[in-house]
């Protein structure tokens, strides 16, 4: 068992405190609007979130506690846990339907949504197996096919929820973790080719999402329908311009916007601080990628390597899924950007993944 010798990385320490103040900042002035016409009260999201981010802080001090050896023996056990909660959401009268996906379990506001635990879960466990010296990933049929229906059965039961945006995180994160275990690249090219086929399938299986990508295209040819959310999104992105409105001043968060706190709160960053927050927003990711990334390459074995590649792969695709529905590179998926959207689930399991992330920096070779 390796020593823990070093404290947790300072860098990516204040890199994710940076985006977590901000985001408490931005949901009170995105949400004040709403909060204050449905429950009467300004101050009802940010006080929920406060609470959330309090509880994953808790839970990072948490897990940095626990010596690396305790993830190893109970990563199957968290990704067996989490099918299980993944298929209680399918049955009837159990899971709770919000914003058309049958995605979360609980009791009205004191819920969690398993799909988000699926991830860390997925990635934790496939770096894991592609640790074990028996499992020989380069072998098409004993290694490839095996990890591709491992990640599929997730998938699978993300998507009769469903919630296509959480579904290509998963995927896209296993997928990276899959390419540095060593996946031979012929491999690697045939399994992305069937995924691109399989996602034009999900597409047209489902109208509502052909009609997403339809207003992706051209949203104004169904301005208050399919297209109506990234038509609000740009005319927030707009007028804000190189410093923004002001904190507070938003336009689009008055009913305008559909979600200004949870799937839209970059629009409005970019309308009320500007060009220049929202550049900060990209790189404050960056540098929590290169930080990220330079932890998995530093990491003492392959198990914590291969953990840390796919927990900020994880993180880091989800913010430039979102970043990219926002500005209109990619079609709506309907999901949050880690660390400033709004939203109790999402947040806390990104803390507890950046924790086990803090976890292996204090056993790494080196960082600085």
């Amino acid at each position: 068992m390796l020593e823990t010798k070093k404290r947790p990385d300072l860098f990516l320490i204040i890199i994710v405190a940076s985006l977590l103040m901000l985001g408490i900042v931005m949901i009170y002035s995105a949400s004040a609007a709403l909060a204050n016409y449905v429950y009467k009260d300004a101050f009802y999201f940010v006080k929920k979130q406060l609470l959330f981010a309090g509880l994953g802080v808790g839970a990072v001090i948490i897990v940095l506690k626990f010596e690396w050896a305790f993830f190893e023996r109970m990563v199957v056990w968290f990704l067996l846990g989490c099918h299980l909660l993944l298929m209680l959401v399918l049955i009837p009268g159990i899971g709770l339907v919000r914003n058309g996906a049958k995605s979360w379990l609980g009791i009205g506001a004191f819920s969690i949504q398993p799909a988000e635990f699926t991830k860390l879960a997925l990635v934790m466990f496939l770096a894991w197996l592609f640790a074990q010296q028996k499992f020989d990933l380069k072998n098409f049929w004993r290694g490839l096919v095996p990890a591709c229906l491992i990640i599929g059965l997730p998938f699978g039961l993300i998507m009769l929820q469903p919630d296509l945006g959480t579904g290509m995180v998963l995927v896209g994160a296993a997928t990276v973790v899959i390419f540095v275990a060593g996946a031979r690249y012929k491999h690697l090219i045939g399994f992305l080719s069937v995924g691109v086929v399989g996602f034009i399938l999900l597409v047209l299986a489902a109208p509502y999402r052909l009609k997403r990508l339809v207003a992706f295209v051209d949203p104004w040819q169904d301005p208050l329908g399919a297209g109506y959310q990234l038509i609000q999104s740009l005319y927030a992105l707009g007028p804000g311009r190189l410093i923004g409105l002001g904190y507070g001043m938003s336009r689009q968060k008055y009913l305008y916007l559909p979600e200004p706190h949870t799937d839209f709160i970059y629009s409005i960053i970019s309308e009320e601080l500007g060009f220049v927050v929202a550049s900060l927003v990209i790189i404050l990711f960056t540098l929590f990628a290169w930080r990220g990334f330079k932890i998995a390459l530093q990491s003492r074995t392959m198990i914590q390597s291969l953990t840390a590649t796919g927990i900020t792969s994880m993180i880091v695709l989800q913010a430039i899924l979102n970043i990219g529905v926002v500005i209109g590179l990619f079609p709506v998926t309907g999901i949050t950007l880690p660390f400033l959207s709004y939203g109790g689930s999402s947040l806390t399991l990104t803390l507890v993944a950046v924790g086990i992330l803090l976890n292996i920096s204090r056993y790494t070779k080196g960082v600085s």
